[in-house]
């Protein structure tokens, strides 16, 4: 097994955090496959410890997080949560929801429009790279849950698809 330089997973590891801070998330995670055996998982959570694993490397290395101010209590019960309904599209990743593909386009879907399955649904812009979401089935969308420009965390419902 060969040694490996940790520091460019640590300058992103901060750059995840700093980006937790910026957007105002309680959490995120994040996978990065490089190779077969080789892998880097980061979760972060304001006021708890921010833990990197790496497939290759013998042990997981842990780095407290800055302490932040506490989390507002949710009120939500999980039959009010959009992400336990069937049709529910979640965020595959931590990012920058973008509702069009220009500011002066128009929008990939809108309420009441039918998709057909591997349609875009709209860009999560992600460590400046734009992922297209497409639709997981063909359906019509019933609610848009997120606002053009609005920061998501991972598995944060987007829309529903009936």
């Amino acid at each position: 097994m060969a040694k490996t330089n940790n520091d460019g997973d640590v300058a992103f590891i901060k750059a995840l955090a700093k980006l937790l801070d910026e957007n105002d998330l309680t959490e995120l995670e994040v996978k990065r496959d490089y190779a077969e055996d080789d892998s880097l998982r980061v979760r972060i959570s304001k006021g708890g410890p921010v833990t990197m694993q790496m497939a290759a490397a013998p042990a997981p290395m842990s780095a407290p997080v800055a302490p932040a101010a506490p989390a507002a209590a949710s009120a939500e019960t999980a039959s009010e949560d959009p992400a336990s309904l069937p049709g529910a599209v979640t965020s595959p990743m931590v990012g920058t929801v973008y509702l069009q593909a220009e500011p002066d386009a128009p929008p990939f879907v809108s309420i009441g429009q039918t998709v057909n399955e591997g349609d875009t649904l709209l860009i999560v812009e992600a460590m400046k790279t734009m992922n297209h979401i497409p639709a997981p089935k063909s359906g019509t969308v019933k609610r848009i849950l997120v606002e053009d420009s609005a920061p998501v965390e991972f598995g944060a419902p987007l829309m529903i698809i009936e």
